[in-house]
């Protein structure tokens, strides 16, 4: 069973989520963007991935890294499923084959 805290924290969350997209649709359902602001609104998400990701790669673990390299190889020559399950697939393995 889920604890309740759990619960409320994962509500929460949703919650927030939910109420930072309406709220951007709200904020700009009327008006005309510029190519240059859309241009900026579309890179953000992109922005905010790598502020997440990219600490946990400031590391000397030459599994991360050398995942890093494979992900960035697979991203750059594939599609973007094919690049999800196998950057996963190879953190997987490096990290057992390097913790050995």
């Amino acid at each position: 069973m889920i604890d309740l805290s759990t619960l409320l924290t994962i509500l929460t969350m949703a919650l927030v989520t939910y109420a930072t997209r309406v709220s951007g649709y709200l904020l700009l359902r009327n008006r005309v963007l510029s190519a240059r602001m859309r241009r900026m609104l579309e890179a953000i998400p992109g922005c905010v991935l790598i502020a997440v990701i990219a600490p946990a790669f400031a590391t000397q673990n030459i599994a991360n890294l050398l995942a890093l390299a494979l992900t960035l190889l697979l991203a750059s020559r594939c599609s973007f499923v094919v690049t999800v399950v196998g950057s996963i697939v190879l953190t997987a393995l490096l990290r057992y084959v390097f913790s050995l």
